[in-house]
């Protein structure tokens, strides 16, 4: 059993978070819960108040996860504060460069910018964002008009907010099968998904 780790922290987008949450909860659940341990990590391991108020409990602390086979980075105004700890991108850096994969969304991307897996990388993020982006990654190469992207052959990242579910479900079809990847689809309806299938 593989396991997969979500980044939690205060005022990140709950879609962002929720999207690809749903998506690999379940792709296991029709599994018979035989795929996937998904943790959901915060800096502190306290409760994380997402935007709009939204309360989620983490299980875990970013500095008590030995390793991760996949992390997902959302995005959110927090990522703002979360690129300011040190020690946070180092945990982030460190569980990153273990991942047999990493996918981040929408503002997420600031993140893997911050830490350095983006230099002279293709990347997604939030319309809003790529101004941001450009400041913090100037070697980074901006796709504005694609859902996603491989940024090498461990990074992802997902353009704005519903884009994770696009990627999480791409992503679902490379790791675990495309037969998978449909069932969970259809079980979401997620109708963009199965239309390009």
């Amino acid at each position: 059993m593989k396991t997969l780790g979500i980044f939690a922290f205060n005022d990140m987008e709950v879609l962002d978070f929720a999207g690809p949450f749903e998506v690999f909860s379940v792709a296991n659940q029709l599994s018979g819960y035989k795929l996937l341990k998904i943790r959901v990590a915060s800096a502190d391991k306290k409760t994380i108040i997402a935007k709009n108020g939204l309360e989620i409990k983490a299980d875990f602390r970013l500095a008590d996860l030995e390793n991760l086979d996949y992390l997902v980075i959302p995005g959110g105004d927090g990522t703002k504060k979360v690129i300011q700890r040190k020690e946070v991108l180092n945990h982030i850096k460190r569980l990153t460069s273990q991942s047999s994969w990493t996918m981040s969304v929408c503002s997420g991307s600031r993140i893997l910018g911050k830490t350095g897996f983006l230099d002279h990388k293709p990347y997604c993020t939030h319309h809003e964002v790529f101004d941001s982006m450009r400041e913090i990654v100037p070697s980074g190469v901006p796709q504005r008009d694609l859902r996603f992207v491989q940024s090498d052959q461990q990074i992802w990242t997902a353009a704005g907010i519903s884009a994770g579910i696009d990627l999480a479900l791409h992503l679902t079809e490379l790791t675990f099968g495309k037969a998978l990847a449909e069932q969970t689809a259809a079980y979401m309806e997620y109708y963009p998904y199965l239309a390009k299938k």
